[in-house]
This record gives C-alpha cells, structure tokens and sequence, in this order.
C-alpha cells in the first residue's frame, strides 16, 4: 500500500488529508479559530460539584466549563495530607462523596480526554499523559506497557529490560508500535525529552494562575510527526515552506532519517487540486455515496448514532441474485470503513447490510469491514450481525467530526434536513388570516412570503377568495421558507405576532 499525507497551509485554516493507494482515507483540519484541546494539560479551577452525577465542573479559561467523573479523579494529582489518605481509600468508590476529594474554588490539573460537542462541554481525565513518537509517559505510575501489535516475547522482553534501566520507579510508559526498532539511545533520547515535558508542566502547576493550559498536545507540526509520519509513510507534501521547517526541526528530535520523505509543493495550482483531493472533499457532506458497480450507500448523521443504509442501485449483476447482494455488501464494507475514518464518525454506527441468506457471505461481508477498519487510528469494535440483520460497531470519538465542523444548523429546518411544505404555508397564513378576521376588517394587507410559497399561491388563485380583505401577496428570498409576514397597509405596521398561534 502507497501511503502519502498531503498537506495545505492558510493562515485561517490547515488541512492534512491521508491517502492509502491514491485514495483519501482521512481529512484533518485545523481552524484558527476553533483549535482541537484532546490531549492539552490544564491547571483548571472546580466551579460546581455535583454528587448526585458524581461529577464535577471544571473552568479551563475555553468557552465552557468541562466535566470531571469522579471516577476519572487521579489523587496523586491532588494535594491531600498524608492522614488523609486512608479515609479517600474508603469512600473511593462512592461517587456521592466526591465533595470529599475536591472542593469548589479548588485548582486541580486535568487533561482532555474528549473535546467538547454541540452544546457539550469537554469530557476530562485526572489521569496525566504525554505522548511522545514512541513513548507515552505516565507520572505517578511504575508500570510498563506494550502495544498489543508488537507480538514477539523476545523483543517485548527487550524493551522492558532497555525501559527498566532508563525510567524513574514513579514513572509509567506505554511502548508505542513504531518502538519496535528503536535502540536503547534512542529510547534514552525520548524518555528525556518526555521527563522535561513533565518537570515543565510541574513547575507551570506551582506558578501559573488558573485557569490556564500548561501543555499543548496539538500544535499540528508536533501532531504529525508523533502520531502520523512514520517509516510506513511513503512521503509527506506540504505546501509552505515554514511549516515545512517546522515539520523538519520536530523530525530531526526524533527521526532524522525519514526527512528525505518531506517535499515542498511549489506549483501555482492549488496542492489539493493537483492531488484531486478537492474534488473529493465536496463528496463528504453528501448523504448518498456511490459505490464503483452502481450500487450505493446512504449515511445519515444524529447526535446519538450514525445509521448506514446499502442499496443495490443499478447493479444487476452477472450472475443470480444472492451473489449480486454479497457484492453489493462487500463493496459497501469497504466503502463504509472509508467514509467512517474520513467523516470521521464516532459513537455508534449501525449498519443496514441487504439480506443475505448465506452464513458464509455474511462472514465474508463482516471481514472486509473489519480489514479496512485495520489502520484507522481511532479506536473501534465491530460486533457481528445481529438477530434483525444489523451490524453495530462503536467508534472512539477524539475530535468533532467533519460534518460539525465543517457546518452549521440550518436556520430554517434547525437542524431536521426539511422545512415545511409550501400548501402547509399557505394554510397556516388562511388559519392566520380566519383568526384575526374581527380584528382586520376592511384594512388592506400584505403579506411577504419565500418564492416558493409565493409560486404555490399563484398556481392557486382562489386560495384567499373567502377573505374580504385586499391582500397584496410580495415574494421575498429572504424569508425563511416556513415564515411569512403580514403588514397593516394602513398605518404600514407589522402584524404577524399579533395572531400567530
């Protein structure tokens, strides 16, 4: 698999896409004024506790306040006397006692564990991480872990033997998978890098004035080497020459190596124009996407689930029907694992597979979602098909999605996809018009409407005929579709709120 990152700079916005075999697999952006705080250290300020969520509220210095469980409360992190220690030990696992481990008006260090959503504030964690290139660093732990993908005994013995012999007793790490080559220098060199980060973070939580962010975890150039420009990176192309340096001073901290990788985009044409990556990106925010034999697939977003629908389209087939529906299925698979990482959806999904009789094709339909499921960078499980024929996986969310990102609600649906139709405009202005007969006899109207309404009315003359009133009916494109106004021509007032329902 050719894997390539490519990446436009603006001094609004930057966007990294991710291509696997020429496709674009993942989007991130990055506005300026709506920066991602998954990962940031804050020394933040508790504000309200509330024991029956066993919760608190946590000022950060961003926009709203976070949300503390108290089962994410880490007390190493908390100044608490040592006589003290064994009564926290009692009432641990009671979270209605959680006014017994923090106070209102008490500074407290937290990291973002999910960033905030809607009209949700960000969910945080007590229990503090750095992530390094190929090391995570916990204070105020001794364990080692390793990542799951690295399966030989010989060389995870390796590594906790070399980790053993470079760590404090009160530190924790978590061996990242590219590790797996690195020399005991090399780990030295991270590790150190890694312990600095923290004494700084330490001293910043002694003398900083909350609410305040002590660690910044996605400066974007830091981002990108860390956790996507790897050996198995094939090249990254960036546009901008100072982000370009930038990208290549984080590198040579850690890999120098891979800097040959890196090219500067010099073109007039836009990156992403050169790349056909644009095109793509208008396809995202579509509902329906195409599948490559004609069938299709439709996705539809809400705050709680995603729901995927797969339909066969035009596809027919060569052969008989139950293998054209296990085509279907597996092109959709693929497709769906595509546009989850790209749309980046989380929480759950739930897919519609058309039904297929056939154990073996409903297992054959499951492993190709789960093999492209396989390099998305966000934690997921697949479960298999239920006794109604769905699928369901679960997605860990780490940034707001694109659609969200990328979009407001609509001021006039309010977020619903539909507004209402033209003939039940028009029927709630007669209602309107009935209602306030007494009121406006004999006084002359007009009445605004979208063009649409506008066009429905005129295609119905007779629509008003039982009101005596004169009615004037104007088109205005910059009426909402649902709405209408009514003026007294009299005295040129608006009346509309006088007899609306």
């Amino acid at each position: 698999m050719y894997n390539e990152i490519i990446i436009n700079v603006h001094p609004f916005e930057t966007r990294v896409a991710i291509l696997e075999d020429n496709k674009l697999v993942e989007l991130i952006v990055e506005k300026k004024e709506n920066q991602n705080v998954v990962g940031n250290i804050y020394k933040g300020i508790v504000r309200d506790i509330l024991p029956g969520m066993g919760a608190a509220f946590i000022d950060l210095g961003i926009t709203r306040t976070a949300f503390l469980h108290y089962s994410d409360i880490d007390t190493d992190f908390l100044d608490i006397d040592e006589e003290d220690i064994p009564k926290i030990k009692k009432i641990r696992n009671d979270s209605s006692k959680i006014g017994k481990l923090i106070k209102e008006g008490q500074e407290i260090l937290v990291q973002v564990q999910k960033g905030p959503i809607g009209k949700k504030g960000a969910r945080l964690t007590g229990q503090i991480s750095i992530p390094g290139k190929f090391l995570v660093y916990f204070p105020n732990n001794n364990k080692i872990a390793i990542s799951r993908k690295i399966q030989n005994s010989q060389q995870k013995a390796k590594i906790k033997s070399i980790l053993k012999k470079i760590k404090k007793d009160d530190v924790g790490l978590i061996v990242r998978t590219d590790a797996i080559k690195m020399s005991e220098d090399e780990f030295k060199q991270e590790y150190k890098g890694l312990e600095k980060t923290w004494e700084l973070i330490e001293k910043q939580k002694l003398y900083a004035k909350a609410p305040v962010c002590v660690f910044d975890g996605n400066d974007l150039s830091s981002t990108l080497i860390r956790d996507l420009f790897s050996s198995k990176v094939d090249r990254l192309v960036v546009d901008n020459m100072s982000f370009r340096n930038s990208l290549l001073h984080q590198l040579n901290l850690a890999t120098p190596e891979l800097g040959d990788k890196i090219e500067l985009y010099q073109e007039d044409s836009s990156i992403f124009d050169a790349y056909g990556i644009e095109k793509e990106i208008q396809t995202i925010f579509n509902s329906r996407v195409k599948l490559p034999n004609g069938g299709n697939i439709v996705i539809e977003q809400t705050e709680a689930l995603v729901s995927v629908d797969i339909n066969t389209g035009s596809f027919t087939g060569k052969s008989h029907y139950d293998e054209t529906i296990k085509r279907t299925n597996i092109e959709a698979a693929a497709e769906i694992a595509r546009q989850i990482r790209l749309r980046d959806l989380s929480g759950i999904v739930v897919i519609d597979f058309i039904d297929m009789k056939l154990d073996s094709a409903r297992a054959e339909v499951l492993s190709t979602l789960k093999k492209n499921l396989k390099n998305d960078r966000a934690k997921n499980k697949v479960y298999p098909f239920g006794p109604l024929g769905l699928v369901m996986l679960t997605r860990k969310r780490t940034r707001t999605n694109l659609l969200l990102g990328y979009s407001e609600h609509c001021p006039c649906c309010k977020g619903t996809g539909r507004v209402i139709s033209r003939d039940s405009v028009a029927m709630k202005l007669y209602r309107w018009l009935s209602r306030a007969a007494y009121f406006i006899e004999n006084i002359p109207l007009r009445i605004v409407v979208h063009p649409n309404v506008n066009k429905f009315l005129e295609s119905n003359p007779n629509y008003f005929s039982k009101i005596p009133n004169k009615i004037e009916i104007v088109p205005d494109d910059k009426i909402a579709p649902g709405n209408y106004k009514i003026f007294d021509l009299k005295n040129k007032k608006e009346i509309t709120a006088k007899f609306n329902a």
